[in-house]
């Protein structure tokens, strides 16, 4: 069923509009950080309120995803000039080159080794780099596939998305894949993200659907109430449910293990809703193209004061199974 309970929303700007906040990540330092996609920065949001900028020095590079490393610096992808960028929380960015050109870096997530790891998009590899600058490429199966994002899994091992050939993947620390196709043609999985029930989740931006995937790669998909709303990016929050962003239809959603939907409209229009993240708090931000985050406190945590209806109507899953090899 899909339900709306409405939560306390406030607007923040954090850039000019058409710069292109992506990605958000909650930093070591109470800051919440996101990419500036189409200016070639990083943008920090103090606990203050207060608003940093740090200027890559590279306008095209393309910051897209980012996360906080196990170094107590942020770790963000450069798409467009193929390189993994690193920022302190003073604001010191370093830049690593990737040893495959045209590798169009995306995903990227703290892994359980103690070094980051990668997708690269145009190339069909997943990377490894360490804190110290140090880069190792695995190559996938498949060709074309436009490995997407990337999440550690509760498995011990990393899983991701493969845009293009409607398939997630996992990868162990060691460098072996395995491939699990998803059982909607043209789903187009993006996002994923580790679930608070054990699983893995990810959004199915072509399909209008959310998958849940066993670490045994038993698939169920959950169909989204218009299933043109783009789902786009999805975290775990700290109520025992799953958050994502419907780009399409400008708003963030919840779903529950069972499939259970609750959406909560954004507060500006056109915001163009991408990345987000929960703050140890409980607060979620949402990164919106019109230049704001969206700080909301879920109804859970906070108390209701705003929004509009949603729509009353089951989800119903569909069941499948991946095999595959790397």
């Amino acid at each position: 069923m899909t339900e709306h309970r409405p939560g306390r929303h406030a607007l923040l700007r954090v850039s000019e509009p058409g710069e292109g906040p992506y990605a958000v990540a909650a930093g070591p330092d109470g800051a919440v950080w996101t990419t500036l996609v189409h200016a070639g920065a990083v943008v920090r949001l103090g606990p203050d309120g207060e608003v940093t900028r740090y200027d890559t020095g590279a306008p095209d590079c393309g910051p897209s995803v980012l996360t906080a490393g196990p170094d107590g610096a942020l770790w963000f992808t450069r798409n467009r000039d193929h390189r993994i960028g690193r920022v302190t929380t003073s604001g010191e960015i370093t830049a690593y080159d990737l040893p495959t050109p045209g590798s169009g870096p995306f995903g990227i997530t703290a892994g359980p080794d103690g070094a980051l790891w990668f997708t690269a998009m145009h190339t069909d590899r997943i990377g490894r780099i360490t804190t110290s600058g140090e880069v190792t490429e695995y190559p996938l199966s498949v060709t074309g596939a436009f490995a997407s994002f990337i999440t550690a899994g509760p498995d011990g091992a990393l899983w991701f998305t493969l845009n293009q050939a409607d398939a997630v993947g996992r990868i162990t620390t060691g460098g072996d894949v395995t491939l699990y196709p998803l059982p909607t043609p043209g789903a187009a999985p993006v996002g994923i993200t580790a679930g608070p029930d054990g699983a893995l989740w990810c959004v199915e931006i072509g399909a209008g659907q959310i998958a849940r995937v066993t670490t045994d790669g038993r698939i169920t998909e959950f169909p989204l109430p218009d299933p043109g709303c783009r789902p786009h990016a999805i975290t775990a929050g700290p109520d025992g449910r799953c958050w994502f962003t419907a780009w399409a239809t400008n708003r963030v959603a919840a779903i529950t293990p069972d499939g259970q939907v609750e959406e909560h409209p954004l507060p500006t229009t056109a915001p163009e809703p991408h990345g987000l993240a929960f703050t140890p708090d409980g607060t979620l931000y949402t990164a919106q193209e019109s230049g704001h985050l969206t700080r909301l406190t879920p109804p859970s945590t906070g108390q209701a004061t705003a929004g509009t209806a949603g729509w009353p109507r089951p989800g119903v899953p569909r069941a499948g199974s991946g095999t595959g090899g790397a």
